[in-house]
């Protein structure tokens, strides 16, 4: 309901009020009624003690300070407290903990979070797509006299006082054009309907266009200049649109631009498959609230300022008011500046600064020798760039060199000083001044000094910054110019006075150029708008460089001929107070503060008696535009209205580097004329729609106003997304400014420029408004009745999160809220999102304070997400606590934002502490995929006969005429022929680590020391055939002799890798479990490894008087063997494989004497091998294929990487590069594939094509199908061709479920018929199903009589366009992974490989990675190399690397040392084994992060 009325000071029924609201909250002791818990409430004492007291509880940013936003944090924790959630705490090592060493304590400097003096606002959030829903309208309340009003209302933001609570009393009021008399109209007031109790109750809207002017728009221009500014190289400047009519941001065509969107849209797949469901993996598309709230207003009319009134003694130009005060009263002083005790440490009168400037432009138009004792100092031509390089506590030398340059014609470009080689944003500030042509810097003698220097003490060139010249600007090193030498002075016009630098969200730093003729109006607006008079005394404390600093204290002062007292940063640093006593000394009557000065003022006052502000008539806020400023404003005026502070005086201002002064509040005498405000619903504004909040909801923002309109100047508000269209009256935009005085370009950006500059607002129906161009403001915001301009943020501080806008400000309002309030660190926050699984994800990164302990951290951080969750409703992403001091500064202190996100990003923040939450911030993950009832295999073969496609079936060639030596069945029968035939022919030699010949073996040697090895098998251990002999030995000579022996003997050789001594208590235990399951007889070795066994150390690890007998073949016997063994059936055991699977199971395959003959036939065949051929073996002899098998590479054929799992690419890629240049053949290094049925199945040959590598969409293979898709496109994972089959193999693709045969292309279990399978398991409890299904399995349809032996790997083969050796079509066998590694992860089967993949690539110190699911969760554990100090930085990075390309929330992240991750001899990850370690606590992490 809308009622429009004074509100007289209603303190009391406020308290009242607020007792029943927040009774629910506040602690009642147990004899005491709910209702009289507000008498309990001491009696309000006078303002100025309470503020006392509240800061004595430390040094609390008052900036942001606010109790009824304090309030409504508290009771939204207490909500919390009732349910509370468990979150296991993350688990740190202790060297974490210790805490880093903190520079010693800074005083105000380190201000706050918000302060963006170097350029960068609180929030960096991006524009979005969301939908713009809309609520309710605002208006201000007109309180009854000022001194009662402000006296009783408190220090609060909220304005929990009459003068600010409209919450209170819904009081609202239409200023009609006259602007006092308040009018109700009948239709603003309607009965509320009973609505849902989830939304609040809104009344209708009332008409609010009574304040604005009805005749169409035209812009008054004042007579200077009657051109319309419209850049001659866009003719009119007609909106260049693309197809979907967002203005194009660029120099693109729109031909071009609608291209590019073309490409963007994804590739339509192919026709569907009848049989197949082709789900498309699909991010959730947020859906917009039904209920959100929409904005109801009508169209909104652009308001015009005041006329801008001509005086007719103004000058024409800046310049000539300083020829004018310089030759009429030279001896007014122009500048004091300041040293840092606060004394006066040089006056610059009007006569100095003209004779200066004189010499100035002198010596820039004619060539000079600078101190540099350059001989050849440029010309500088007119119109030229230099930058001027001051520090801030010298404003007398910049604003010399500023009009000297102006006078010159030459372009200032001023910037900050650059400390370090490394300043944060130094580069981009390189960047700037290297686009804008800059060759020369003007600097101080003293600032030139203390820039860093080389070694031979010349200036280096900072980084990213063009090579300059320096030069300093005192007069000993200027010559003087001739007496009768005088500038030309011309009147303003449309040249570029000088180049404001402005640091965008993303940190990139633009230049905005404005020109002579806005540079003139922009300070005849200021003098009309702040009354500004001739010799009048001005305070300022902004930097003067830039801004707002720049405007009033080196410009517009100018102008009027006034004194301004300039207080150096430094001297705030030392005395916050040090600007009001310049305000009482020199009785000013003006001061340019940011709101953290008053705060730091407010932390220093103690009650001094001396303080009277009496003399102040205008107290410039130049950060306004920070809703939040209105808490210091409030306060200030709380303690300071007792020194003679009077409430009109403080004027906030709004101001943006493209529009210079947006609005500015005057200074009026009326004292019945009190400051709008408005209590906006954050609900409301988070969907862009202006609602005054209801009195029961707390979540709200108190906005006051930043005056009106400056003089000559057009505002409008407009959409801040595509087409400048006009907001309604109850909806916040972008505020736009039509006037002379604004920045002209971004120098050198045209496309930005247009889309800035040359903004042309349309009305509904898409007529624009104005002949005339807007400049858009970067501030949001909405005008309010009376004309009144609110802010209630900044397009760089907006975060748009599924579809709803939230201010980074309000965000670090609610943080610093949170208790307790100490914590943070001088109040240092920093807000920003990250685009993440293409949404943006709000990241908190605060200082804390150097003494606060881990519990406190952690508490902290649980209830900053709560408040944040429960005022904004928006969930935190990341917050991450970095130590005291240690966040990237701007140059006045604050925080650099986009510095501190980029550390974010690249993981060099270094948090000591870290919380995620992405199982509440990411709510468009894709559905989980559902399991649809399998087809039958029938079905599938149709389908597949009925599309033309094969079934994936391959072999590779016939094994051919059986040679010579083949006849022979067994092994041992080859040997003794080749003793008999070749028995000089070197079969095997041993090489040392540097390439010398340690041993060598002849196939007769070999023969015979295989017959010494029977016979001592015979006698001493009196085995039997078939008895199985453990051979634990190094790889080497004696391996090979004693496998033979035992071929001789008739025993059954096992291979088993040797404990190794360094690290016996983990490797024993295997040996013994693999001698025991394979019932071993006996244990042969060589003699030291035999000690070893039974050695002291091995008796802690396993029980040696169990070892079965241990026989050492160092000292073997003399005699042979009786006879040699030769089997009765080539069926029989040859050997058996031991190894450990990579999910830890121990298996070992029995191999018969034809398979063995096979297999080596099968390998012989396929490499080409002959007598003479000579195999390099670098592979472990104990199982698979490397069992069975000066420095110049171009011999070597072929190099093959033996993988039991998919080829790594990178690896074989990187491989190949190392050893290019000592002559190997790219072409030479390939992969071979085994497994444990088959431990040959591929092996890249010397005949046939080239391995291929294919691309496939990891999306559609998280679905078990496969889709090929070019190089480079997104989600696409390179598959390496694991080598050719095999002679004698024969290759089936089957579904592992319905083991159906499947077709070409198509993702399932490989399975392989061939001579050379393995003929079982071997275990101790000979588990019959498990074997059958392995090694005979049998298809469910189509040829179902062929015996087949499953690998347990799924891959796919592929018909190339290539042909092999035989003239066929070569068949591609394409290996994706292991069944027993896959996960099972929301419906979707992932191969560990890829996430972890994706994981190494995040960040250059994580050397390994391996993950594994544990109860529905990701676990990722990462190997750090680097200092822990670099832990936690991994943590985002890894979360949001698995979000983005695997679209996997990860559950737990554990950070430990390099070595932790097990890996098998085969160089192949132990993932079950480290999911044992981590749930038994046994990996000793440096850092566990649970991301819940």
């Amino acid at each position: 309901m809308l009622v429009v009325l004074r509100i007289a000071t209603a303190t009391k029924g406020y308290e009242k009020k607020r007792s029943k609201l927040l009774g629910a909250y506040l602690p009642h002791p147990p004899g005491l009624e709910g209702s009289m818990a507000h008498e309990r409430r001491p009696p309000m004492a006078s303002s100025a003690s309470r503020y006392h007291r509240r800061r004595s509880s430390g040094t609390r940013d008052e900036r942001y300070r606010s109790d009824v936003h304090t309030e409504a944090v508290q009771a939204a924790l207490a909500k919390h407290k009732e349910r509370k959630v468990a979150v296991p705490m993350p688990s740190k090592r202790r060297s974490l903990v210790v805490q880093t060493s903190m520079d010693a304590y800074t005083p105000p400097d380190t201000s706050s979070g918000s302060e963006e003096e170097g350029g960068q606002g609180e929030g960096t959030p991006t524009s979005s797509q969301g939908s713009i829903g809309m609520e309710h309208w605002i208006s201000r309340a007109i309180h009854q006299g000022s001194t009662t009003s402000s006296s009783s209302s408190s220090t609060q933001s909220g304005g929990s006082g009459a003068a600010g609570r409209l919450a209170d009393v819904l009081a609202q009021t239409h200023v009609g054009k006259s602007g006092n008399a308040p009018s109700t109209s009948p239709a603003s007031t309607s009965i509320p309907q009973p609505v849902t109790p989830t939304l609040p109750n809104h009344s209708a809207p009332p008409d609010v266009t009574t304040y604005t002017s009805e005749h169409p728009v035209q812009v008054e221009r004042p007579q200077v200049s009657t051109v319309p500014r419209t850049t001659p190289k866009y003719g009119n400047a007609k909106l260049m649109e693309t197809g979907d009519g967002v203005p194009v941001s660029s120099r693109v065509s729109a031909k071009i631009q609608q291209l590019v969107n073309t490409l963007k849209q994804p590739r339509r797949p192919p026709l569907r498959e009848f049989f197949v469901d082709d789900f498309e993996e699909l991010l959730e598309v947020q859906q917009p609230d039904p209920n959100q709230p929409r904005p109801e207003g009508s169209q909104m009319v652009a308001i015009r300022g005041e006329p801008l009134g001509v005086v007719t003694n103004w000058p024409p130009s800046l310049e000539a008011a300083l020829q004018r005060w310089g030759t009429i009263s030279p001896k007014a002083p122009c500048l004091t500046t300041m040293d840092t005790n606060g004394k006066p440490l040089y006056v610059l009168t009007y006569g100095k600064i003209t004779l200066f400037n004189y010499s100035h432009t002198y010596n820039d138009q004619h060539p000079i020798r600078s101190c540099l004792k350059s001989d050849a100092f440029p010309l500088l031509s007119f119109h030229e760039q230099v930058a001027l390089v001051f520090p801030n506590n010298d404003p007398a030398a910049f604003m010399v060199a500023f009009y000297g340059c102006l006078l010159a014609e030459v372009v200032p470009v001023p910037i900050e000083v650059p400390l370090t080689r490394k300043d944060a944003g130094s580069q981009q500030i390189g960047f700037l001044l290297g686009s804008c042509g800059v060759t020369v810097a003007l600097t101080s003698d003293a600032c030139h000094k203390g820039l860093p220097k080389g070694p031979t003490g010349e200036i280096p060139q900072f980084k990213g910054w063009p090579k300059l010249l320096w030069f300093v600007t005192e007069s000993k090193h200027l010559s003087k110019p001739p007496r009768d030498w005088f500038p030309h002075i011309k009147d303003a016009n449309n040249d570029t006075a000088y180049i404001e630098y402005k640091t965008c969200k993303d940190g990139s730093v633009l230049g905005v150029t404005v020109t002579r003729i806005a540079l003139l109006t922009h300070c005849q607006a200021l003098t009309q708008s702040c009354g500004y008079t001739e010799a009048e005394i001005i305070v300022n404390v902004l930097d003067f460089k830039k801004d707002v600093g720049l405007w009033h204290g080196i410009l517009t002062s100018v102008m009027n001929m006034m004194h301004v007292i300039s207080i150096p940063y430094s001297l705030m640093k030392v005395n916050p107070l040090s600007w009001i006593q310049k305000v009482c000394q020199y009785k000013g009557k003006v001061a340019c503060v940011k709101s953290r000065d008053m705060h730091w003022a407010l932390v220093a006052h103690r009650d001094q008696r001396d303080v009277n502000l009496n003399s102040l008539r205008m107290l410039v806020v130049a950060d306004g535009s920070n809703p939040w400023s209105i808490s210091s404003c409030d306060a200030f005026l709380n303690v300071f209205q007792s020194k003679g502070l009077r409430p009109e005086v403080i004027c906030p201002c709004a101001s943006s580097a493209e529009a210079l002064t947006v609005a500015i509040r005057r200074p009026t005498d009326d004292s019945n004329q009190p400051p709008g405000r408005g209590v906006l619903s954050m609900q409301g504004l988070s969907y862009s729609v202006i609602r005054v909040d209801s009195e029961e909801r707390l979540s709200v923002l108190t906005v006051q106003d930043v005056g009106t309109v400056m003089p000559g100047a057009l505002m409008c508000v407009v959409k801040p997304e595509g087409v400048p269209q006009l907001c309604r009256t109850d909806e916040i935009g972008e505020l736009c400014v039509c006037s002379i005085a604004t920045g002209m370009s971004y120098y050198g950006l045209s496309g930005m420029t247009k889309n800035t500059f040359e903004v042309f607002p349309m009305t509904s129906s898409g007529a624009p408004i104005s002949e005339y161009p807007f400049t858009r403001t970067g501030l949001l915001g909405f005008i309010g009745p009376g004309g009144l301009v609110f802010v209630s943020g900044k397009m760089d501080g907006l975060m748009v999160v599924s579809g709803r806008r939230h201010n980074a400000d309000d965000i670090v309002a609610t943080a610093l809220a949170v208790e307790p309030m100490k914590f943070v660190y001088r109040g240092r926050i920093a807000v920003f999102s990250v685009t993440v699984l293409h949404d943006e994800r709000i990241v908190v990164v605060a200082e804390q304070r150097p003494d606060s302990t881990e519990e406190d951290s952690f508490q902290w951080m649980s209830r900053v997400l709560q408040a944040i969750d429960s005022i904004h409703n928006v969930g935190v992403f990341c917050l991450a606590l970095v130590p005291a001091n240690t966040l990237p500064k701007t140059p006045l202190g604050g925080i650099h934002l986009s510095e501190t996100k980029q550390l974010f990003l690249e993981g060099s923040l270094h948090p000591c502490n870290v919380l995620m939450c992405p199982h509440t911030c990411v709510t468009n993950l894709p559905k989980p995929r559902q399991k649809q009832p399998e087809i039958g295999p029938a079905s599938v073969m149709v389908g597949n006969l009925v599309s033309g496609k094969r079934i994936a079936q391959a072999s590779g060639r016939d094994l051919g005429q059986i040679e010579d030596n083949d006849q022979f069945l067994f092994l041992s029968e080859v040997l003794q022929w080749r003793a008999q035939t070749t028995p000089d022919h070197v079969l095997f030699t041993l090489l040392s680590s540097r390439g010398t010949v340690l041993s060598s073996l002849t196939c007769l040697q070999l023969h015979k020391r295989a017959e010494k090895i029977a016979a001592m098998l015979m006698e001493r251990g009196h085995l039997q055939d078939g008895d199985h002999v453990a051979l634990v030995y190094p790889p080497g000579i004696d391996l090979v002799a004693a496998f033979y022996g035992c071929l001789y003997a008739g025993c059954v050789p096992i291979t088993v890798r040797p404990p190794h001594p360094q690290n016996i208590a983990t490797t024993l235990p295997t040996v013994k479990m693999i001698v025991e399951v394979s019932r071993s007889a006996c244990v042969m070795t060589s003699q030291v490894i035999s000690k070893l066994l039974k050695s002291k150390e091995a008796s802690a690890a396993v029980d040696v008087r169990s070892w079965p007998l241990v026989l050492d073949t160092d000292d073997l016997p003399k005699k042979k063997p009786p006879q040699l063994y030769k089997p009765s059936n080539p069926d029989t055991l040859a050997y058996l494989d031991f190894s450990v699977s990579t999910t830890g199971m121990l298996a070992g395959v029995k191999m018969s004497h034809t398979a063995t003959s096979a297999f080596c036939r099968s390998i012989k065949l396929q490499c080409e091998l002959y007598p003479s051929r000579e195999v390099a073996i670098c592979l472990d002899p104990y199982c698979g294929l490397g069992f069975s098998r000066g420095l110049d590479l171009s011999r070597v054929r072929t190099c093959v990487v033996v993988a039991e799992e998919r080829p790594r690419i990178a690896l074989t890629q990187s491989f190949s590069k190392l050893f290019k240049d000592l002559g190997l053949h790219p072409r030479a290094v390939s992969t071979s594939f085994g497994c444990r049925v088959n431990l040959a199945i591929c092996l890249q040959g010397t005949s046939g094509p080239d391995p291929t590598t294919v691309y496939v969409d990891m999306r559609a293979l998280r679905h078990d199908r496969v889709r090929l898709v070019e190089r480079g496109s997104p989600h696409s994972l390179p598959l390496m061709e694991s080598g050719k089959i095999l002679p004698g193999v024969r290759i089936i693709i089957a579904n592992p479920e319905t083991k159906g045969p499947l077709g070409d292309s198509h993702l399932g279990e490989i399975w392989v018929h061939c001579t050379h399978n393995g003929s079982g398991y071997f275990t101790v409890y000979g588990d019959e199903a498990l074997q059958s299904d392995h090694f005979n399995s049998h298809l469910s349809f189509g040829d179902t009589q062929t015996v087949w032996a499953r690998t347990g790997y799924l891959g796919f083969l592929r018909r190339t366009e290539l042909t092999d050796a035989s003239g066929e079509r070569h068949d591609a066998l394409y290996v994706v992974g292991a069944l027993d590694e896959a996960m099972e992860l929301r419906g979707m089967r992932y191969h560990p490989i890829d996430i972890e993949t994706s994981v190494i690539r995040t960040h250059k110190s994580i050397m390994e990675c391996a993950v594994f699911p544990w109860t529905n969760l990701l676990v990722v554990v990462v190997e750090l190399e680097g200092s822990e100090q670099e832990a936690l930085d991994l943590v985002p990075l890894v979360t949001n690397a698995v979000l983005e390309e695997h679209y996997l929330i990860v559950g737990v992240v554990v950070v430990v040392d390099i070595g932790v991750i097990p890996i098998n001899s085969r160089g192949e990850k132990q993932r079950m084994h480290l999911r044992d370690g981590f749930l038994a606590d046994q990996l000793d992490p440096i850092y566990v992060a649970y991301n819940m």
